[in-house]
């Protein structure tokens, strides 16, 4: 998340949360009605240019960023190219029989699954939890015990992380993590989860109770740290996808690179 890693920032941290939450979500889905390869790989190079260019981040982190998801890119695409269905055959050895159509489809669903990836990657990177929940419940009208509780959650993590390595530490002083097996495996898996557990609950339950002394169950009309308001960053993120999805569209139809206009057929 932005928590975890620093950036520089730029416009595109600068768009309202929650508008960027619905563009991200509508893209979603406007991404699965697209059937057409070179419509798809354009987009793709539209997400990938925002999220190479904007989200300022540097090159290096953004090439550790790129390594996953391209094996996320090539083992979805494999699975369909090798396994696929199709008349015009290409090459076939065994249970590998790769045809023209799974060729195509294989790759159209590779470039499907990366700009997911990279889409919901942008939107980590360029969004503070604490601003999005902020802007969540005065947007779009959460109610603030939800939003709160979800913004608490998020700050008990690194605590509990805390936790769970002063336990191994604990019985790693105390020897009792020498023996090997599965003996050990299961005491470990006791041993450890009770404990986060019980201290868990402990710190949910006076979360809870300072919550409710503090009226979060009420409907009573709360004042906010942070204004979140629509700013001028918001239309020229909005008008950056109609632009690029735009160009995408013309480049795609005009000019294609492969000659498939629906990988369905």
């Amino acid at each position: 998340m932005h928590t975890a890693f620093h950036s520089k920032e730029n416009w595109l941290h600068k768009v309202n949360p929650s508008f960027k939450l619905i563009c991200i979500t509508l893209l979603f889905l406007f991404v699965l009605t697209i059937h057409n390869l070179n419509f798809m790989i354009m987009f793709t190079i539209a997400i990938a240019l925002l999220f190479i260019l904007f989200t300022g981040q540097s090159l290096k982190r953004i090439l550790l960023f790129l390594l996953p998801f391209m094996l996320i890119f090539l083992s979805t695409a494999l699975s369909m190219i090798f396994f696929g269905k199709g008349e015009t055959t290409l090459f076939k050895w065994g249970l590998v029989h790769v045809t023209e159509e799974s060729l195509f489809r294989g790759i159209h669903i590779g470039f499907r699954a990366l700009s997911f990836a990279l889409m919901g990657l942008t939107f980590a990177l360029t969004t503070r939890p604490v601003l999005l929940f902020y802007s969540l419940m005065q947007q779009l009208k959460l109610p603030p015990k939800y939003a709160y509780s979800f913004m608490a959650a998020i700050r008990l993590i690194p605590i509990m992380i805390e936790e769970f390595q002063t336990i191994r530490y604990a019985r790693k002083v105390r020897g009792l993590q020498s023996t090997k097996g599965m003996n050990n495996i299961l005491k470990l898996s006791i041993s450890i989860p009770i404990p986060l557990l019980s201290q868990s609950i402990r710190r949910a339950f006076r979360i809870a109770v300072a919550m409710e002394a503090k009226r979060f169950d009420s409907s009573v009309k709360r004042t906010f740290y942070y204004k979140m308001r629509i700013s001028p960053y918001d239309f020229i993120f909005l008008f950056y996808f109609i632009l690029l999805i735009g160009l995408a569209y013309f480049i795609a139809f005009n000019h294609p690179l492969i000659p498939v206009t629906d990988v369905r057929y």
